[in-house]
């Protein structure tokens, strides 16, 4: 069980951290400032430390320094209500894991505190990741997976997958295979919509030769290849009719005939299928059998889309930035806060796929040792849905004619047109202080005087 150190000289926020990360089987010490928590670091064995910037006495940016000295390996979280990019910096460069600005995502901070303990290689008691090195996650939806996965991995039920595309629907497929009784035997994958129409019944069953033009030999199809294994069928809603009728032979009488054949052949394997449609609609509509349905269906197992866990992002990006760093020989070794925070803010409609192709291309873009957030491209459609159209800008006072804002003269006039620029910009930041500032040219000190000048909340 990790052991994890906070240090705040606020006790409210002690005992906050204290008690959310002890619910999620952690061993939590505390400390009110930087000397008591060298303290603890000297006669206790700790796996990461939390700790506030601001602290009387010695600040957080010093006790990161005086831990890195006893033990380079600690991680360390820096978190902070007064944040400036000088902090940022010089946190990440004296060996921070990562920096997070108050008020912060109880997600997010949960999320980076794993990838924190997965890079030096400890995870809570209830991290059941571990034994599924094949997906990246710790959330509870992710959990409630594994434990599923370990209930029917060893049994022969047939398992139905569904969610959105780029959730990882085949990794799930193969955490089934390779946790079950046959995974010496093969993993044979097919996707459905990728094969004409015309050829997919000869994928799946086999042929023999000379049973259609082209035919030069006998095939083995899916069935054949996965016997006594697994076979996956991905985006099974694409079947025909007629090879829904086939395939629920398959699955009754563990026999199929291949294309030109007479005889038929006995097969023994075991159905894992997956789709991003809602089949019990496509069963109303007839365009799925509902008998078919109930055979692949005998487990039933929903992929979260990554917004329902974006807990699971700081794990991920941390996982993908060390893929590709290696792939494209570069020295990029972390993300920034705020970028990272961008992430956590992004609905993600292309699912992990699309977190992967985003990293990918910021590793690829970036020219030093972290990813800012100038190079996260997120997708068009989504950054349009954020942009206020031209109509909405909040850059004009309202008034009926020039004599009114004269009456209401220079100073009260000026007022409304910044806390509407203010608005604005928060709007456009997400609601992030710390962005917004970023977007006026201010700092985050004097937003904050704003924001409180205005009421703003």
């Amino acid at each position: 069980m990790p052991t994890l150190l906070v240090v705040d000289d606020e006790l409210s926020m002690r005992e906050f951290l204290k008690i959310l990360l002890e619910k999620d089987g952690y061993q939590v010490v505390t400390a009110a400032d930087g000397k008591a928590a060298l303290e603890i670091v000297n006669h206790t064995p700790v796996d990461l430390i939390i700790s506030d910037i601001r602290m009387p006495g010695m600040n957080g940016l010093e006790l990161l320094a005086r831990v890195k000295e006893l033990d380079s390996e600690v991680g360390v979280i820096m978190i902070t209500a007064f944040a400036s990019p000088e902090d940022a910096v010089s946190a990440m460069k004296n060996g921070a894991f990562d920096y997070i600005t108050k008020p912060f995502n109880v997600d997010e901070i949960k999320g980076v505190i794993r990838a924190a303990l997965l890079k030096r290689g400890r995870s809570s008691s209830s991290d059941q990741s571990d034994a599924f090195p094949e997906i990246i996650g710790q959330s509870q939806e992710m959990v409630k997976i594994f434990e599923l996965i370990k209930k029917i991995a060893p049994t022969p039920a047939n398992v139905l997958i569904y969610g959105e595309s780029g959730t990882g629907k085949e990794l799930v497929a193969k955490a089934i295979h390779n946790h079950s009784r046959v995974a010496d035997k093969p993993f044979v994958p097919i996707t459905c919509s990728a094969i004409p129409e015309s050829l997919l019944e000869s994928e799946l069953f086999g042929h023999m030769k000379g049973s259609f033009t082209g035919a030069i030999a006998d095939k083995a199809g899916l069935f054949q290849q996965a016997d006594q294994g697994t076979a996956f069928l991905d985006e099974i809603g694409e079947l025909t009719p007629i090879i829904q009728t086939k395939l629920l032979r398959v699955l009754q009488e563990r026999e199929f005939m291949p294309v030109g054949s007479t005889t038929t052949r006995k097969v023994n394997v075991r159905i894992i299928t997956a789709t991003n449609r809602v089949l019990e609609e496509e069963i109303i509509s007839g365009s799925f059998r509902e008998d078919l349905y109930y055979r692949l269906a005998v487990v039933p197992i929903r992929v979260p889309p990554l917004r329902e866990r974006i807990g699971d992002v700081p794990l991920l990006v941390d996982y993908f930035l060390k893929k590709y760093s290696t792939l494209l020989g570069k020295e990029v070794q972390t993300i920034s806060s705020y970028g990272l925070e961008v992430l956590m803010k992004y609905d993600f409609p292309g699912n992990v796929r699309e977190l992967e192709n985003i990293i990918e291309r910021g590793v690829a873009l970036e020219s030093s040792n972290i990813i800012l957030p100038e190079n996260l491209v997120l997708s068009t459609h989504r950054r349009q849905q954020q942009q206020p159209a031209p109509e909405q800008s909040p850059l004009f006072v309202a008034a009926e004619d020039e004599e009114e804002l004269f009456e209401r003269g220079l100073e009260e006039v000026l007022q409304q047109l910044e806390k509407q620029l203010i608005l604005h910009a928060l709007d456009r930041a997400d609601h992030s202080k710390m962005r917004a500032a970023e977007l006026l040219k201010i700092s985050f000190r004097s937003l904050r005087y704003k924001t409180k000048k205005y009421a703003i909340d």
